[in-house]
């Protein structure tokens, strides 16, 4: 223990939030508890309660951690100069490799995130959250917009519903070629990729030109 209070604070906590993660992953997360998380993280449960009051706030560093890592994939697929399609194309990659490396957070991520924060009944890491959605969002917004600008992108969508509408999308097929892999490959003869790949252009074709 003496070799752990000399660790920073974040250390604790990734090494934590790691055996919490490969719990929730394996039992759920009504089903884990924080004694379960202290042994698999080979802590005290006392000890663990020093870096997470809770299982909430566990949740949503989390959270937190995997919005950042899709932030990270977001940013990195439309930093290049690159023409609309070949945006759109990188921008629906990002989520199949966010949804493959995290599939328990890219389902939670869809779920209602807090948006009132007037109130001080909270977790910080659930603002966070919220804020590294809205660059998320704000990323996506200068997509369309300099689709717009191009002539490549219908003048006559609405960002903001587009933006929602297309994670809509995106985030449904990506999880059916994950739940229907087998169904797709015997009725329409298809690999999850192509399937993907034919369902992303179909999108795409809804909001071009």
């Amino acid at each position: 223990m003496a070799r752990r209070k000399k660790e920073a604070r974040s250390v604790h906590r990734k090494t934590i939030s790691t055996a919490a993660e490969q719990l929730f992953l394996k039992k759920g997360i009504e089903n884990t508890s924080m004694s379960d998380i202290a042994e698999a993280a080979g802590y005290s449960k006392a000890t663990l309660y020093v870096y997470f009051q809770n299982k909430e706030e566990l949740v949503g560093f989390l959270v937190l951690e995997s919005m950042r890592r899709l932030y990270d994939y977001m940013q990195a697929a439309l930093q290049k100069q690159r023409d609309t399609a070949e945006c759109y194309r990188e921008i629906c990659l990002s989520l199949v490799r966010y949804q493959e490396e995290y599939p328990f957070y890219f389902h939670m991520v869809l779920e209602k995130i807090n948006v009132d924060f007037t109130a001080g009944h909270f977790l910080p890491e659930e603002k966070e959250t919220f804020l590294v959605g809205e660059k998320i969002n704000g990323l996506l917004a200068d997509f369309l917009e300099s689709g717009i600008a191009r002539g490549d992108i219908r003048p006559d969508i609405e960002v903001m519903p587009t933006i929602f509408s297309l994670w809509g999308m995106l985030a449904g097929l990506i999880r059916l070629a994950d739940t229907k892999q087998e169904y797709i490959a015997q009725s329409m003869k298809k690999s999850r990729q192509d399937f993907l790949f034919y369902g992303f252009d179909l999108l795409y074709r809804s909001i071009v030109v």
